[in-house]
C-alpha cells in the first residue's frame, strides 16, 4: 500500500521531524495526505482526498474503527491542546468508532469522543465533543464543550456554552444510523485491502469467470428468432405495463436507460447506471432490461427514456424492488404500484367525457384522494401551473430534505391525478407533498402535504389534513371592510393574533410564520411556513393552514420589514400542549 505520508517539516516551534504511525490493519488511500506526528489506530479507514496535517499543531490521534471520509481536513493550531483518553496532550484527538464524514473540518485544539458522527461540511474548532454525539450537516461547533450523547441539527451554529448545554439528546434512530455508517465503512476498508491483495482478488476473479462461463453456456441455446418471440419470452419476467412503457418510449424516438440501487443508495437517491442499451429494437431493449434485473436481483431497478436532442430523461419508472419475486409475470403488476401514462386509446375515450370529466374522475378516485386534493389539482391546472410532487421519509422530513417524485408532465386533470396517485403508491409510508410550478417565474406555489406515514392504505383523511384551499379568484376572499375579521369564524386564531396581523399589514410589513418541534425549539432552529400573502383575508387563511399542518408543534408569527430586511414583533401563537 502506497501512502502519501511524510515527516513534519522543521519549523521554529518543532524540529522533531516526526513520522505518521499507521497500524497495519488500517487502510489509508494513496490519494490522501498524512503529515507529521499522527497516530492511526487499528481498523481505521482514511478515504481519498483526505488531508491530515500535524505540521503546526501536533500530535494527532485517530482511534480504532474510525472512518475519515473523502475531503476531510484535520489540522491544528500551534497553541492549545486537549487531554486525550490516555491522559496525554494532543492537538486533535478522535476517538473509537467515530465517523468524520465528507468535507468536514476538525481543527485543533479539538477533541472528538467515541462513537460520534460529524456530518458533511461541519466544522469543529477549539471544542470538545462528548462520546456518542451526533452532529448533522453544515454545523459550526466553536469554543464549547458538547456533553455526551447530544444531537446538533443541520445548519446549527453553537458558539456559546449555553447553546451547547441546551442541545437535545440523541434518539435511538440517530444512534442506529451512526452505527450503520461505521459498519459500511468497515466493509469498505476490508474491500480496499482485499483489492490490494493478489491472493484475495484472484479468488474473486476466478469465481466471476466461472459464473460468466456458466451463464454464457446456459444462454446460448435460448436465442430468440424474432422480435415477437423475444417479447413473448420476456412476459415471464416483465409485466405488461413495463413492456408497454418501453414500446411507447421507443415509438416516441427516445433511447432507453436503466439504473439500479441497493436499499442504502435508494434512500439517498444515488442510483448507478446499468450497462447502456445502444439498440432501439424493442426485443433488444427488453433483453437488456432483463439482464439488468437479473444482475441486480434484490435491488431497485428503474428505466427511463432519454431525449438525445435536449439531453434529458423522461418517464422514470421503477420496475423492480428488493421484495419482488423473480419471474412473477404480468399478473403481479397490480401489486407493483407502477405508474404508466395513459395510452392514446384511453385519452380519446376520456376526452368524450370532458363535460363532466373532473367530477367523474374524482368520484372514481375517492378511495385514494380526498376531494380537497382533487380540488387543489384542478385549481392549479386551471391557473396555468404545472404540478410537482416530492417525498420524504421521517428522517428526511425532520431535516426538510425532500426528494422529487417523477415529474408530472400532464396538463389534464385526470392524468395529473393519476401521476399523483403513482407517487403516493410508490412512496407509501412516507410524507408526500404537492405544489404548483409557475414555469414563467420559475417558482413554486401552494405547497400541500397530501400523505403522511400514519395514513392507512388507500384512504386520505381529509378531515385530519385540513389543507388550505385559496378562495375563488372571482370573489373577494376574506378581504372585507372590517379588516378581515370574518376568518375568525373558522375558530383557529385568537382575536389578538388576528389583530396583530391587521396591525402588521397596516404598517406596511409583510407577515411571516415559522414552526419547530420540541427538539428544534430547544436549539432555536425554526423552519419557515409557506409564504403568506399580503391580502389580510388570505394571510389569515394561510396562517391557519400552517397551524393545522403543524399541530402539535410550536408556531410563531412575525412581521417582515422589507426595506431594512429585518423582522419585528415575534409572537409564539401555538405550543405543543395547547
Amino acid at each position: 500500500m502506497v501512502v502519501h505520508g511524510s515527516a513534519a517539516p522543521p519549523t521554529p516551534w518543532s524540529k522533531s521531524l516526526a513520522q505518521p504511525r499507521i497500524h497495519e490493519t488500517a487502510y489509508v488511500h494513496s490519494f490522501s495526505n498524512i503529515i507529521g506526528d499522527v497516530h492511526i489506530g487499528p481498523d481505521v479507514l482514511i478515504a481519498p482526498g483526505t488531508s491530515i496535517r500535524a505540521d503546526e499543531g501536533s500530535p494527532f490521534h485517530v482511534g480504532e474503527g474510525t472512518n475519515i471520509q473523502d475531503g476531510v481536513v484535520i489540522h491544528g493550531l500551534e497553541q492549545g491542546r486537549v487531554i486525550g483518553d490516555d491522559q496525554k496532550r494532543y492537538s486533535v484527538w478522535v476517538g473509537k468508532d467515530t465517523s468524520i464524514t465528507h468535507m468536514a473540518l476538525i481543527h485543533g485544539p479539538a477533541y472528538v469522543g467515541n462513537k460520534c458522527f460529524i456530518g458533511f461540511r461541519s466544522t469543529v474548532f477549539n471544542s470538545r465533543i462528548g462520546d456518542g454525539c451526533i452532529i448533522m450537516m453544515h454545523a459550526l461547533i466553536q469554543d464549547v464543550e458538547i456533553p455526551p450523547g447530544r444531537y446538533v441539527p443541520s445548519g446549527s451554529i453553537i458558539t456559546t456554552q449555553q447553546q451547547a448545554d441546551r442541545l437535545p439528546e440523541v434518539e435511538s434512530v440517530d444512534v442506529k444510523f451512526a452505527h450503520h455508517v461505521v459498519g459500511i465503512n468497515d466493509a469498505l476498508r476490508s474491500g480496499y485491502r482485499c483489492a490490494e491483495n493478489i491472493a484475495c482478488i484472484a479468488s474473486i476473479r476466478t469465481e466471476l469467470e466461472q459464473t460468466y462461463e456458466s451463464s454464457s453456456a446456459n444462454g446460448s441455446s435460448k436465442t430468440p428468432s424474432n422480435s415477437h418471440n423475444q417479447s413473448q419470452m420476456q412476459s415471464d419476467r416483465l409485466s405488461s405495463e413495463v413492456v408497454q412503457q418501453v414500446s411507447q418510449l421507443l415509438a416516441q424516438g427516445y433511447r432507453i436507460g436503466m439504473e439500479h440501487a441497493d436499499a442504502r443508495r435508494f434512500q439517498t437517491s444515488s442510483w448507478k447506471s446499468c450497462a447502456p442499451i445502444q439498440s432501439n429494437r424493442q426485443s433488444d431493449v427488453l433483453a437488456g432490461l432483463e439482464a439488468c434485473m437479473s444482475e441486480h436481483s434484490g435491488e431497485y431497478v428503474r428505466l427511463f427514456g432519454i431525449d438525445t436532442q435536449s439531453k434529458r430523461r423522461v418517464s422514470e419508472m421503477i420496475i423492480q424492488r428488493p421484495g419482488d419475486k423473480a419471474a412473477t409475470g404480468s399478473s403481479s403488476s397490480s401489486s407493483s404500484n407502477y405508474y404508466t401514462p395513459s395510452s392514446s386509446s384511453s385519452q380519446s375515450s376520456s376526452s368524450s367525457q370532458s363535460s363532466y370529466g373532473s367530477q367523474s374522475y374524482s368520484s372514481t378516485k375517492s378511495n385514494r384522494l380526498s376531494s380537497e386534493i382533487v380540488q387543489r389539482v384542478s385549481q392549479l391546472l386551471s391557473q396555468g401551473y404545472r404540478i410537482g410532487t416530492e417525498h420524504a421519509d421521517s428522517r428526511r422530513f425532520q431535516t426538510s430534505s425532500w426528494q422529487t417524485c417523477s415529474p408530472i408532465q400532464a396538463s389534464r386533470e385526470s392524468e395529473a391525478i393519476a401521476a399523483l396517485e403513482g407517487c403516493l403508491s410508490e412512496h407509501s409510508g412516507e410524507y408526500v407533498r404537492m405544489f404548483g410550478i409557475d414555469t414563467n417565474a420559475k417558482r413554486r406555489v401552494s405547497e400541500m402535504i397530501v400523505q403522511r406515514p400514519s395514513d392507512k392504505g388507500n384512504s386520505v383523511d381529509s378531515a385530519s389534513r385540513q389543507p388550505y384551499t385559496p378562495p375563488p379568484s372571482s370573489g373577494n376572499g376574506y378581504g372585507s371592510a372590517n379588516g378581515g375579521a370574518s376568518p375568525q369564524s373558522r375558530g383557529s386564531l385568537a382575536s389578538d393574533v388576528t389583530q396583530q396581523i391587521n396591525q402588521l399589514l397596516s404598517q406596511g410589513y409583510r407577515v411571516g410564520a415559522e414552526y419547530a418541534d420540541a427538539r428544534r425549539f430547544q436549539t432555536s432552529s425554526w423552519k419557515s411556513c409557506p409564504a403568506i400573502p399580503t391580502n389580510r383575508g388570505e394571510a389569515i387563511a394561510a396562517l391557519e393552514s400552517c397551524l393545522a399542518e403543524h399541530s402539535g408543534e410550536y408556531v410563531r408569527l412575525f412581521g417582515i420589514d422589507t426595506a431594512s430586511k429585518r423582522r419585528v414583533s415575534e409572537t409564539i401563537i401555538q405550543r405543543p400542549g395547547k
